[in-house]
C-alpha cells in the first residue's frame, strides 16, 4: 500500500490497517507511525493559514502490523495557534502519542538568525547509497540513504554521530508533491547518533522525538535532504541528541531532538 493511499484513508477513517513492509526490528518503523499521526493531525486543521510550528512524539510501546485506531483531541483552538493531540491505539492500549501546535505567521519586531553552520557534503549522486541487506530493518527498502561523514552503524567506532543525504526511493515511490506527513516519515530514517559505537547489533529505539518545523517544504517526494546529528550525552542506557535537516539548497527545514533507549 502506498503512503498516499493510507494517508487518504486516515482522512476518512478512525481505524486503519498498518501494512507490511515497514518493520524496524520487532516494531513498525517509528517515522512511519509518526507520519500516520501527523496526517491525522493535519486532517483536522481547517485553517489553511495555520502551519506546523512544533510537535512532540512519545513512543509508548511497540506498534505492530495490522489494525490500529487513530484518535484526536483538539486541546485548544485559538485565533493564532491550534494545539491538538493524536494517539495510536492497538489492543486497547495507547502505543504512540503526538502533540502538535499549528499557527499562523504573525508580525513581530523580533528576528534572530543563529542557524547552525551548514555542513559541506559531496552531492548524493557522488556518494554510494547504503545497500539494503537482509539483516537491515525492512523499512530501509523505502529510502536511499548516503553517508557523507562519520561511520556507519555497528562499526565499533570511538565516536558517535554522522551526516549525509536521504530521500524516498524512486524505485519504491512514485514522485509527487511532498506533504508534511511524508517529511515526518523521511526524517526518522536516520538511526540514533550513538549507533556507530556499537560493536554488534543491539536494539536502540526512540523514546521521545521533538520537531521544530522551521521552513515549510515545497518539494517533491523524491528530493534529497541533508541531515546531521550530534549526541550530547549518553550513559546508563539512554542517549540525548539533536539534529538538523536541510534541503538540497541548504535551507534549514527542521530542528530535531531525541531521547533514545540504548540496549547495549
Amino acid at each position: 500500500m502506498s503512503l498516499l493511499r493510507i494517508f487518504e484513508e486516515i482522512k476518512e477513517k478512525e481505524w486503519i490497517e498498518i501494512p507490511e513492509g515497514w518493520l524496524q526490528g520487532r516494531t513498525v518503523f517509528g517515522g512511519f507511525v509518526a507520519g500516520l499521526l501527523m496526517q491525522k493531525a493535519c486532517s483536522n486543521i481547517h485553517d489553511s493559514n495555520k502551519r506546523l510550528l512544533s510537535c512532540s512524539i512519545t513512543f509508548v510501546g511497540p506498534v505492530q502490523q495490522g489494525p490500529a485506531q487513530l484518535t484526536i483531541e483538539i486541546l485548544r483552538e485559538g485565533k493564532s495557534v491550534t494545539t491538538l493531540e493524536t494517539r495510536l491505539w492497538q489492543d486497547g492500549a495507547v502505543q504512540t502519542i503526538l502533540v502538535a501546535s499549528f499557527g499562523v505567521p504573525r508580525t513581530s519586531n523580533i528576528e534572530v538568525r543563529q542557524e547552525p553552520m551548514v555542513p559541506v557534503y559531496a552531492q548524493p549522486e557522488d556518494l554510494q547509497p547504503l545497500p539494503f541487506a537482509r539483516q537491515m530493518p525492512e523499512c530501509y527498502q523505502h529510502f536511499d540513504v548516503c553517508w557523507a561523514e562519520g561511520h556507519h552503524p555497528v562499526t565499533g567506532s570511538q565516536y558517535a554521530d554522522f551526516g549525509g543525504w536521504s530521500r524516498f526511493s524512486p524505485e519504491k515511490h512514485e514522485n509527487r508533491q511532498m506533504t508534511l506527513p511524508d517529511l515526518i516519515v523521511l526524517m526518522d530514517i536516520w538511526p540514533p547518533g550513538v549507533l556507530p559505537m556499537f560493536k554488534q547489533v543491539a536494539p536502540a529505539s526512540s523514546l521521545t522525538w521533538h520537531i521544530t518545523y522551521v521552513h515549510p517544504i515545497q518539494h517533491q517526494l523524491c528530493d534529497w535532504f541533508k541531515y546531521k546529528v550530534v549526541t550530547e550525552y549518553a550513559g546508563e542506557g539512554y542517549s540525548t541528541e539533536y539534529a538538523h535537516l536541510w534541503d538540497q539548497n541548504d535551507h534549514l527545514i527542521a530542528i530535531l531532538r531525541q531521547t533514545v533507549t540504548v540496549f547495549t
